[in-house]
């Protein structure tokens, strides 16, 4: 079987990677000369020089995965591709894109006769080795045609991937598990923040890490995560506290408020990272000079 990818970033060329690995022809693009150099020379992947070429270079019917950044990328090239696919093709969205957004897609490709599979995938850098959780929106006859495809990113044929429902419903799965995600790394970072502050226990954070790795209740790839870091830098000098936030937890907090149904672990940690930005900065600052107002205490200057 032949796959495109278009999109060779972190994810998309480790998707690429783990495929080729496993038997899979994959054809690819990204605009990025130095994306593509970086997969000369892989076996089983070719790396073309535009959209026309990697359609015309698939046969039967084609399948293109695109991995590239939610919102216009996404459109300009489904756009593209209308001009260069034919009925009964697919065209799998791999990125975070808005799950509404997924519907109104899959809605038009099908009224020209396109598959279209919306597909939150995640494991980040390392789903090139351990696997990709797969995450899958669309109709069945589109999931049956990506399963081969699904069953070789997966951790295993057998799990690690599902048709989560139709058009929109993998993203939306996506979207509330990177909410999910917000949350406990927010637990587990005030976690931290708290037993490296009680000093005179001292506690070693990164031996504590270690130890939570094995049988503990909160024992989970975050944890060997910062079991790691806390290993390397306890002190975490020279790491600014600024933590960029995407849009999958705003629409996460969204659809809490659009539902009614309360998400406040999530939401208040979509509001510390707004918080690290310096977005409280001006509210900070007015609170400050109303305590100043109101009981003459001192307001400190910068």
């Amino acid at each position: 079987m032949q796959i495109g990818i278009v999109g060779l970033g972190r994810m998309g060329a480790g998707m690429a990677r783990r495929l080729a690995e496993r038997g899979m022809s994959v054809l690819c693009y990204d605009e990025a000369d130095p994306a593509r150099a970086a997969l000369d020379g892989v076996r089983n992947i070719e790396c073309v020089e535009n959209l026309a070429a990697l359609c015309a270079r698939l046969v039967g019917e084609r399948v293109v995965i695109l991995m590239l950044p939610a919102g216009g990328a996404v459109e300009d090239t489904i756009r593209e591709l209308i001009a260069l696919m034919s009925s009964g093709d697919t065209i799998v969205d791999g990125g975070n894109s808005y799950y509404r957004d997924s519907m109104r897609r899959a809605l038009a490709l099908s009224q020209q006769g396109l598959r279209y599979i919306d597909a939150g995938i995640s494991g980040g850098i390392h789903g090139r080795e351990h696997g990709y959780c797969v995450m899958l929106g669309g109709t069945s006859k589109s999931i049956e045609i990506f399963e081969p495809v699904a069953k070789l990113l997966a951790p295993h044929a057998e799990n690690g991937w599902l048709h989560c429902g139709p058009s929109g419903a993998g993203h939306y799965a996506k979207m509330i598990h990177n909410g999910i995600e917000y949350g406990m790394m927010q637990a587990l970072a005030e976690g931290f923040a708290l037993l490296a502050a009680r000093k005179e226990l001292d506690i070693d954070p990164a031996r504590l890490a270690e130890t939570w790795r094995h049988g503990s209740v909160v024992r989970s790839w975050l944890v060997d995560l910062c079991a790691g870091i806390l290993k390397d830098n306890d002190t975490l000098t020279g790491i600014a506290p600024v933590v960029a936030d995407s849009g999958e937890g705003r629409w996460t907090a969204v659809e809490s408020i659009e539902l009614g149904v309360p998400a406040p672990v999530i939401t208040m940690a979509l509001m510390s990272r707004f918080s690290s930005q310096g977005r409280s900065d001006y509210a900070r600052r007015l609170l400050a000079m109303m305590r100043a107002g109101f009981g003459g205490h001192a307001v400190k200057q910068e």
